[in-house]
């Protein structure tokens, strides 16, 4: 491999580009293992892209249907094929972990408490039955409110990563983010995410019920 294939395999290995195959001798290989690790070595350089285990099942996928039948492989093809497949399992497992790691990043649910605010009607008493979740919107605050044992709760309904707005997935009992791979649970704690480090949790609302109503006390909305 000459050197001008090599400069080309890092360039385009760090920026994250396709890379061209190369037979490399000894030394090109060391360079390549550099830029390898050098690569990984990124914020979230360790986690393949759901693109790339995509096209590794379907790539081994395709392989196994071109064989005839009866076909045994031989010990290379053997050995190349138990390695793509150890890759395969191995990123499903990096993927798995970073999708439903919330083992660091702020845990502790802060509440919406603004400075000046009025208590805003968000559903009747008599429609929120027990672990039941129902969407509101009162302008100024978007969010869900649940009965618990009794009570009414409020959470936000705004994604703590980048403000989307989540919707309310009742059958998996979960709110999901439109924008990335990340959910809550209806308690308002991160359920799933792909980030180097877990959201916060949805913060709380203060809420009440008075006369049949269950409200919540929210920023007034400017005029």
């Amino acid at each position: 491999m000459i050197r001008r294939t090599v400069r080309r395999f890092v360039d385009d290995l760090l920026a994250g580009r396709p890379i061209q195959r190369g037979r490399p001798d000894d030394l090109d290989a060391e360079e390549m293992q550099i830029a390898v690790e050098l690569r990984a070595s990124r914020p979230g350089g360790g986690t393949p892209s759901e693109e790339f285990v995509t096209r590794l099942h379907r790539q081994l996928a395709d392989d196994k249907s071109s064989k005839r039948p009866g076909w045994l492989p031989t010990r290379r093809e053997a050995i190349v094929g138990a390695s793509a497949a150890a890759a395969a399992v191995a990123a499903t497992v990096v993927v798995d972990s970073a999708l439903t790691s919330n083992t660091s990043g702020n845990t502790e649910q802060a509440e919406i408490n603004p400075e000046s605010g009025t208590w805003q009607a968000v559903a009747a008493s008599t429609d929120l039955g027990e672990g039941q979740t129902m969407p509101f919107n009162v302008g100024s605050v978007a969010g869900f409110v649940r009965r618990v044992d009794g009570e009414a709760v409020a959470l936000s309904g705004i994604c703590t990563h980048q403000g989307c707005k989540l919707w309310l997935d009742a059958p998996d009992q979960q709110l999901r983010c439109p924008c990335h791979r990340t959910s809550f649970a209806l308690d308002g704690k991160v359920k799933t995410h792909q980030l180097p480090v877990a959201p916060p949790p949805l913060p709380r609302l203060r809420t009440r019920e008075s006369d049949g109503t269950v409200e919540v006390f929210a920023p007034v909305e400017p005029a």
